[in-house]
């Protein structure tokens, strides 16, 4: 598309112009917007699992069975998943070596390490609220105490 300005009535040739405000229009309707901060911080630790796998690479490199047998009740499928959406946010570094059978192994990035701060706040406050709950009387108890 060939894309000339007409100075004598200042629009653009070829429905570029066109493009170019329907593209600004696009940005603006598809930018994302967060009201809090802690909906960012959700968004890419929340659910069910993700705090856990960065639990436990906090300790250092693991492979893929690792995870899975340090993480009760999840699925190989939903660990893998959970794994790419990590790595994809940056936060996890997944490393393939060439061999039979084939080996992977994932660590945590520098910018995952930020992510330990919260996770250990959450695994503290997650071990006060067992034990405020034991003193009410509930049978509740944690498997692994820190």
């Amino acid at each position: 598309m060939k894309c000339v300005l007409d100075p004598g009535h200042k629009r653009w040739d070829n429905g570029l112009l066109r493009n170019v405000q329907r593209k600004q229009t696009e940005m603006r309707t598809t930018m994302k917007q967060y009201n809090m901060g802690i909906e960012a911080t959700l968004e890419i630790i929340g659910g069910k699992w993700k705090a856990l796998i960065i639990c436990l690479l906090m300790t250092g490199v693991k492979r893929t069975g690792e995870l899975r047998r340090g993480i009760s009740g999840i699925s190989e499928k939903v660990l893998i998943q959970q794994l790419r959406e990590l790595k994809r946010d940056g936060l996890v570094e997944r490393k393939v070596y060439e061999q039979m059978p084939p080996r992977v192994e994932y660590r945590l990035t520098e910018y995952g390490v930020t992510a330990n701060r919260i996770v250990e706040v959450m695994c503290q406050w997650g071990t006060d609220n067992i034990r405020m709950r034991q003193r009410r009387g509930e049978e509740i108890e944690l498997a692994e105490a820190d």
